[in-house]
């Protein structure tokens, strides 16, 4: 069944062609103009206009192009997310193979300095590579990186503190961190742990 702003049953081509003509018009439509464009009469085209319901036809013709364009601007807006979710994604796998690789690092200096072998870094460096791949390692899984202990749904972000290390090397007792935040022995951490045999 045609649409009600298409050709209807019954309804001739010229009938047709002159609601064409009227919905083509645009806001100064009227049957007059329609008349004297066709040379046809204004009795004539008011009937047509009558029989036919031109007025609700012009209506549902806005409508619909209205839905149309709509739809055009979800489905552009839907592409256009899908896009960002994609770079989102591809970001996140960059962050995250960013955080193992300074994760790496950061362990083969550790191991180093602790075999007391010629070492560039020192515990500041490795501290700081270690910061900057916890940081890359919450980004990557959406948490928070502006320090706080939780991402925001109560599960709690480990920092890892220098003190730890330097108690460790130097035996002093345990103090607690002045932050608060818990402490990880990064001595104790399996990837730390593992001596090159």
């Amino acid at each position: 069944m045609p649409l009600i702003f298409e050709q209807q049953p019954r309804e001739s081509n010229k009938a047709f062609a002159a609601f064409s003509l009227y919905l083509n018009i645009g806001a100064e439509r009227s049957t007059a103009a329609v008349g004297k464009q066709l040379e046809k009469s204004q009795g004539l085209i008011e009937r047509w206009a009558a029989k036919f319901d031109w007025r609700s036809r012009v209506a549902a013709h806005a409508a619909h192009l209205a839905l149309v364009e709509r739809e055009a601007i979800e489905v552009s807006a839907r592409g256009k997310a899908a896009i960002w979710e994609k770079r989102e994604t591809q970001l996140r796998e960059t962050e995250w193979a960013m955080h193992e690789r300074s994760m790496a690092a950061a362990n083969r200096a550790f191991d180093a300095y602790m075999e007391r072998d010629k070492v560039y870094a020192n515990l500041a460096d490795i501290s700081r590579l270690l910061e900057i791949a916890s940081k890359l390692g919450r980004l990557a899984t959406g948490q928070n990186t502006d320090g706080d202990k939780s991402k925001g749904d109560g599960v709690p972000v480990l920092r890892v503190e220098v003190n730890v290390a330097l108690e460790k090397i130097y035996g002093e007792g345990k103090s607690p961190s002045p932050s608060g935040a818990e402490i990880v022995d990064v001595q104790t951490m399996p990837a730390l742990t593992e001596k090159t045999k």
